[in-house]
């Protein structure tokens, strides 16, 4: 029986890419570069998806991709890649000023507030998830929250749900499950880590060989049937 849920936010709860597509819109425009359209709003979200990956899989420390992926977009785009660090503070601050859930997402979580212990999961800055959390009202509702800045891992390091258990509580492996859309951070930690996976995946993409999820759902209110 699932006595924990442990949730991932950007892309699970919030969707993350209109929030990104708003802030690198107004950050495009706001550094002389012109309009952005849905093309280079798209790049740039490939980018930023690429550089993740590579934090991830412990190719690079999460500074070297917050410059990094704006030092690569202001150089494909004629901008000056030394304001890098100034182009990603512009956009972090931004990201919270959109929240869009995911259809369900709310009603989820206090559904199951005080039925289980649900808790949040992230690798994103601590600067932009405190005020998402916050600006989304799921600050509220969440009995605690992890964001890797804090715990001084990222997921999927098993050191970084090594973290969580110490602090949630004695619960074993089949008693807490993650739900999330990333199949590397959320379903390979979680599978790593020995607890019950559940991949969210609402465009229905093929799951990889070799991989162990024990759920897949397209919507988040499937959640509620799982337990």
């Amino acid at each position: 029986m699932i006595k924990v849920i442990l949730w991932d936010v950007d892309n699970t709860l919030l969707d993350f890419i209109a929030a990104e597509r708003v802030s690198i819109g107004k950050c495009f425009s706001a550094f002389g570069l012109g309009e952005c359209t849905d093309e280079i709003a798209a790049d740039y979200s490939a980018i930023n998806i690429r550089w993740w990956e590579k934090l991830e899989r412990g190719e690079c420390t999460k500074r070297e991709i917050l410059t990094g992926r704006f030092r690569e977009f202001l150089a494909k785009y004629g901008g000056d890649p030394d304001r890098a660090e100034e182009f990603d503070f512009a956009y972090e601050s931004g990201l919270p000023e959109t929240i869009v859930f995911f259809d369900g997402a709310p009603e989820v979580i206090k559904t199951l507030k005080g039925r289980v212990l649900q808790c949040a999961v992230t690798n994103g800055t601590k600067f932009v998830q405190q005020r998402k959390l916050a600006a989304s009202g799921l600050a509220e509702l969440f009995d605690a929250v992890f964001i890797s800045e804090d715990v001084g891992y990222e997921k999927p390091d098993i050191r970084y749900f090594r973290h969580v258990f110490s602090a949630i509580g004695p619960y074993g492996p089949e008693e807490v499950m993650i739900v999330g859309d990333s199949l590397t951070s959320d379903m390979r930690g979680g599978a790593d880590a020995g607890i019950v996976t559940c991949w969210f995946n609402p465009a229905g993409k093929k799951a990889p060989e070799g991989l162990r999820i024990d759920h897949e759902i397209r919507k988040l209110t499937e959640v509620l049937s799982l337990l």
